[in-house]
């Protein structure tokens, strides 16, 4: 991985980090169509960094943790705008945002304890990531336009996500912890 930080990739992220007051905003002043282009922009631009950062070959340890928290960000404070809005149950949110602090703690206490080491993310939890962003893109779309008949859709996806992150959050804990018990491998 490169060391170049003002990448064509690092500035779109950037620009993604940028949509996230617009679209708090406006989904605070329930201007859920100007807040679903905002959505759907960001994620589009979410799309596009990756793609440039592999294409153009500039990829960068920036980028690597830079487009995880951009995402992160964005989805975790659309749910808690969206259960402020009583457009997500707070214990939905409330379970979302727990696996994530969970995560974030227990990568904070191995950076501390044993250094940095990378974990990268699992099949589960880049699963558990989609139907998170599926669910706020849907929840704003039915704000935005009402009369679709996405009831059904949003019904099955509130009680999906939930279950994919409590389970995504188990199989981390599991997974670190047989990360940190076999012996580290040699770099180089």
């Amino acid at each position: 991985m490169k060391g170049r930080i003002w990448t064509v990739p690092n500035q779109i992220t950037l620009l993604r980090l940028g949509f996230l007051p617009f679209f708090l905003i406006l989904i605070s002043y329930e201007e859920y169509r100007w807040a679903l282009a905002v959505l759907v922009v960001a994620g589009l631009s979410d799309g596009i960094d990756g793609l440039l950062a592999r294409k153009l070959n500039q990829q960068s340890s920036l980028g690597a943790y830079l487009d995880p928290i951009a995402d992160k960000l964005l989805l975790s404070s659309s749910f808690v705008i969206l259960a402020f809005k009583n457009k997500i149950a707070w214990w939905l949110t409330i379970i979302v945002l727990s696996r994530d602090i969970l995560i974030l703690v227990v990568a904070v206490v191995i950076i501390l304890i044993f250094g940095y080491r990378p974990f990268p993310p699992s099949i589960l939890g880049k699963g558990t990531t989609m139907f998170q962003i599926v669910l706020v893109f849907t929840v704003v779309l039915s704000a935005a336009y009402p009369n679709l008949p996405l009831a059904g859709i949003t019904q099955v996806l509130v009680y999906l996500v939930p279950v994919l992150a409590i389970v995504s959050g188990f199989h981390y804990s599991i997974s670190i912890a047989r990360r940190l018990s076999s012996p580290a491998q040699p770099t180089g």
